[in-house]
């Protein structure tokens, strides 16, 4: 039985998607694919609690920088200080 019949926020019909996930753990940033009931209305993710319990655990490895369950993918950039328009300024 899943948690909600429908999308806790605005009531509208949730669907089994593949989505996109950025996690973040100290300066270190993960992008994975996972499953997650979208809402078709207003797009709110829900993830089970196993899901949830795994992304603490990815995050914490991150901050330890322990990376044996990861993959190298590319360089993560920001923009730096200097950026010519100001309402755009670095994460970190």
């Amino acid at each position: 039985m899943k948690p909600f019949e429908t999308c806790p926020l605005c009531g509208g019909e949730l669907e089994d998607k593949q989505v996109e996930k950025l996690l973040r753990g100290g300066e270190h940033t993960l992008s994975m694919q996972v499953t997650a009931e979208v809402c078709l209305h207003c797009g709110e993710r829900l993830y089970t609690e196993d899901i949830v319990e795994s992304f603490e655990e990815i995050r914490n490895q991150l901050r330890r920088q322990e990376f044996g369950h990861f993959k190298a993918l590319g360089q993560s950039f920001t923009v730096a200080a200097n950026w010519p328009n100001k309402a755009i300024q670095p994460t970190a």
